[in-house]
Formats: C-alpha cells, structure tokens, sequence
C-alpha cells in the first residue's frame, strides 16, 4: 500500500518520532524476514549454473536486500 507521494506507507511522515513496542516487532520480523530471503537467494545465485537463473535469483536478493535497507531506514528515521 502506498500514499500519495508514492512512498511505502511505513515511509509516509506520520507519528514521527515514536514507534510502538508492538509495530518494533513488526518491523523486526519483516527485517529478519527479508534478511533470510536474501541469504536464500544468495545461495541459489552461488548454486545456479544456468546463467539465466543465476540472474534471476541475484535480482530476488537485491529485491529482498532493498526491503531490508528501507525497514531500517525507517527505524532509523524514528531514533
């Protein structure tokens, strides 16, 4: 879901300044989360030997390491 300015609603501006305990752990659980799909991939990417998948998979981890950057991002903006 995204607002009007066409950023994530996590990155949307509002309750600046305070995250609650509970939405701390959302956060966290889909960083652990994107952290283990980019590993997972990673894995695929060393594994593959069809160029085609290689890319595919190193493509997925960026994806999933571009997630786990902008959750952080976000943590970091309330702190």
């Amino acid at each position: 879901m995204q607002n009007n300015n066409n950023q994530p609603w996590f990155m949307d501006g509002s309750g600046q300044g305070h995250i609650g305990t509970k939405d701390l752990g959302v956060v966290q659980d889909e960083m652990y989360a994107e952290a283990l799909a980019y590993k997972k991939c990673k894995v695929y990417e060393s594994r593959f030997q069809d160029q085609a998948l290689k890319s595919m998979a190193s493509n997925h981890a960026e994806h999933h390491r571009r997630h786990f950057d902008a959750l952080r991002n976000y943590l970091d903006s309330r702190s």
